[in-house]
């Protein structure tokens, strides 16, 4: 009987080693991933912290040359844009163009710098992606973090050039600002994932030796293509007997309506149909980033 009594009391109590373990539920797949999605954007948060002075230069230079050449030192030599002509304001009214369209290149700029140059390197000699694909998180998972870190520079990026851009000028060459907040909260993040979805494209279609022919062949007719210096209103002269071509070939720029909704955003300039633009511009971010997170898989599999 003693042994039936110790054999229950061992039965109901269990030995020492596990008479305290406790049992907890296990995480989702799903919480895992938000999880690993929110540790690789703070990382780029805390690596961009580490490097904010380099970052505010990069987005800084180009901006500021823009509007420091064509807006400052152009009127004061007499070469001012549009002085010519004699219409009155008509340099202010090339600034009102300008400033919006610096603030579109800048994004634009941001998305690739941010993610095409920074895959770029992760996919190099080095392999440095493999690291970031071992997260608990699907491998597409870790390419959306790129496009998100990469649209809040862009955001960033937005919110430091409109001001630097809105006072370089000389005197009497102000652009007429004029904000829009229902324009601005809505286009200017939509543009962020747009460029920074073609950024994930380019870095996962472009090998890094490379890239000058990316920046030769893809960013130089984007840039000067894309209205960051005249209205998509204004080119209709341009045409081929009774064929507008030159607004019909520009229509397959994206940054031309990010441009376009810059400036219904930030001025009361002429620009293209809203209509048209919110469309463009989000038909344009699904592309790139379905075809960026195919390749982006590829690369890694490869």
């Amino acid at each position: 009987m003693a042994t039936t009594s110790e054999t229950v009391s061992a039965a109901d109590f269990g030995t020492p080693a596990t008479r305290h373990v406790e049992l907890r539920p296990t995480r989702s797949a799903a919480a895992a991933s938000w999880t690993s999605l929110g540790a690789l954007v703070l990382r780029d948060v805390v690596v961009l912290w580490k490097h904010k002075v380099e970052f505010t230069v990069r987005t800084l230079v180009q901006p500021f040359l823009l509007c420091f050449v064509f807006l400052y030192v152009f009127p004061k030599i007499g070469q001012g844009i549009g002085a010519a002509s004699g219409v009155p304001g008509a340099e202010s009214a090339f600034a009102t163009v300008l400033v919006p369209g610096v603030v579109g290149l800048s994004i634009m700029f941001q998305g690739i710098q941010a993610v095409a140059m920074q895959l770029a390197q992760e996919f190099g000699f080095t392999r440095e992606i493999e690291d970031r694909v071992q997260a608990p998180c699907p491998i597409w998972l870790v390419a959306v973090s790129k496009v998100i870190s990469g649209a809040g520079q862009g955001l960033i990026s937005a919110a430091i050039v409109l001001p630097i851009a809105s006072v370089v000028h000389a005197k009497g060459v102000e652009a007429q600002i004029d904000l829009h907040w229902p324009l601005i909260i809505t286009l200017v993040p939509l543009s962020c994932i747009c460029m920074a979805s073609l950024g994930l494209l380019l870095g996962t279609s472009f090998e890094p030796r490379n890239l000058g022919l990316m920046f030769g062949f893809i960013v130089l007719p984007i840039t000067f293509l894309g209205g960051t210096y005249y209205q998509w209103t204004r080119l209709a002269p341009v045409q081929a007997g009774p064929v507008h071509w030159l607004q019909i070939v520009v229509l397959v720029n994206p940054l031309i309506y990010i441009n376009e909704g810059m400036r219904a955003a930030f001025t009361g300039a002429a620009h293209m149909h809203l209509y048209v633009v919110y469309p463009a511009i989000a038909a344009f971010a699904v592309v790139f980033l379905v075809l960026g997170l195919r390749n982006f898989r590829g690369k890694v599999l490869a």
